[in-house]
């Protein structure tokens, strides 16, 4: 037999005993209660793409693991929760889950890394209006393309990176 457990507030739980006292108690009344819903009609759903929802978790830790799990998260600026989420989604997706300050600071590298592969971009379209001797032109032109190439390839990087984390830290709409 499936067992249900839920939180009530203690006035919405006392009130429910009353109406149960003289019903057979809280069991008998809740069962009573959801073999009535389960019998209406269920409302019909537009056949549409499957909503993605989050669900809940609730873990037991004896106090010492529980003592150490709040260290190792206060020790890097988040919650337990954050903490425990940014564990399982590292396990999960084989990806590295950064803090808040920690995804601030790389987001701005990524943008500065971006900046700078902008301005080697004008640099090489400088060089090639420049009158200069077509050797010495073809060199720097293929080590400023082979710079703005590993540049690019660190943005890249650095935004796969992300992927798992910028939703998270996203602010909730």
């Amino acid at each position: 037999m499936d067992r249900i457990t839920l939180r009530l507030p203690p006035d919405l739980t006392r009130r429910f005993d009353a109406a149960a006292a003289g019903q057979g108690g809280r069991s008998r009344l809740l069962r009573r209660l959801m073999e009535s819903a389960a019998q209406a009609s269920l409302p019909t759903r537009e056949e549409g793409p499957p909503t993605v929802r989050s669900g809940k978790l609730t873990l037991r830790l004896g106090e010492t693991d529980l003592r150490l799990l709040e260290v190792e998260a206060t020790a890097v600026g988040l919650s337990r929760t954050q903490w425990s989420v940014a564990l399982i989604r590292r396990r999960l997706h084989d990806r590295p889950q950064f803090s808040r300050p920690e995804a601030l600071a790389l987001i701005e590298v990524r943008r500065e890394l971006g900046r700078i592969g902008v301005n080697i971009n004008q640099i090489a379209r400088a060089l090639n209006t420049a009158v200069m001797d077509g050797v010495v032109l073809d060199l720097e032109l293929a080590q400023l393309g082979a710079f703005q190439a590993e540049i690019s390839a660190w943005v890249d990087a650095l935004g796969e990176a992300f992927e798992g984390n910028l939703a998270y830290w996203a602010p909730a709409s």
